[in-house]
């Protein structure tokens, strides 16, 4: 780069990108510090899990939040279905330029010292973009297998990416891994059914809505009644399920990754708890944590997780 000239400069915000690279290639400091910057000042839980990461691992973990926040805003940032799909095939061309050593954004130049150093494989970063194309074109699901397959792209991908960055190979992990982020992302929709109602999105599965007798129709109207308590209940209660799956992974990895781990599922549990204490009414309330109810999980994650750990020793 020139003299006193910035990254940002070279790079614009997601919804403004043209899908052209910036024609000067800036080196990797240079790129690791847009990763950096743009994940401290975009998501706030970032700032707890990076510190409890070892601190050789941060630069890594900044450039695939960067990847995936990137890849999120061109699907949602644009406001314009067919500027987003363009967009994502940019992305994802600009992905497989990445891997054979040929990519001139920011994002990817520090996304492939992290891919070659730790031999990730490309379909991880590839199913995010299955998943946010998906979010152009698809906006209600039939029933669970169909709402599990898109957490697959959708949510997935991140956990293994996680485990991948800390140096985990293990099947039986990605398992876990798999329960947990498929969890997370269950609970969110959960939480968020009016605001995904807002964006013309229904992540209810229909035929769950069907057997309560609750209509599409209901939902618009923001109808909260005894079917749609019942309904949700019977989705907390799944997501429920995954969350307990997947607790194990904790205590499977290092101490630093499975804090991490049990902050996010506890976070999630909460919401579900939260949900449970409302009467499911999630239609003219959303549940969600304030800072103080973030620091109480944390600090009683960390209180579980040290003593846990102290007991296997």
């Amino acid at each position: 780069m020139n003299p006193g000239q910035s990254i940002s400069s070279l790079l614009p915000e997601p919804a403004a990108w043209n899908g052209e690279a910036p024609s000067q290639i800036v080196s990797l400091d240079d790129a690791r510090s847009y990763c950096e910057s743009l994940a401290l000042s975009h998501y706030e839980n970032f700032h707890v899990a990076t510190f409890l990461l070892p601190r050789q691992l941060r630069p890594h973990f900044y450039a695939v939040y960067a990847y995936c926040r990137w890849a999120d805003d061109l699907g949602d940032e644009t406001h314009d279905v067919a500027r987003s799909l363009f967009l994502l095939d940019r992305w994802e061309e600009e992905l497989r330029n990445c891997y054979q050593g040929a990519s001139r954004l920011p994002v990817f130049i520090a996304l492939q010292a992290t891919i070659q150093e730790f031999h990730i494989p490309q379909d991880h970063f590839r199913n995010l973009i299955t998943a946010f194309r998906m979010d152009q074109v698809k906006t209600r699901y039939n029933n669970w297998p169909e709402l599990l397959g898109y957490c697959r792209y959708s949510a997935n991908p991140v956990g293994r990416l996680v485990l991948a960055v800390c140096g985990y190979r293990d099947p039986s992990l990605d398992y876990l891994s798999d329960r947990t982020c498929t969890a997370l992302q269950l609970a969110n929709f959960w939480q968020d059914v009016r605001r995904d109602l807002e964006i013309g999105r229904v992540y209810i599965p229909l035929d769950a809505m069907e057997r309560h007798g609750y209509s599409e129709r209901d939902l618009a109207a923001l109808c909260f009644d005894q079917r749609f308590a019942d309904l949700m209940r019977e989705l907390v209660a799944k997501t429920w399920e995954m969350f307990h799956q997947g607790l194990p992974l904790a205590s499977r990895v290092d101490r630093g990754l499975g804090l991490d781990i049990e902050l996010f599922s506890r976070g999630g549990m909460e919401i579900l708890r939260r949900i449970e204490r409302q009467n499911y009414n999630v239609l003219s309330k959303r549940p969600s944590l304030d800072a103080a109810d973030k620091a109480i999980l944390a600090a009683s994650a960390i209180v579980r997780h040290f003593f846990s750990r102290r007991k296997l020793a």
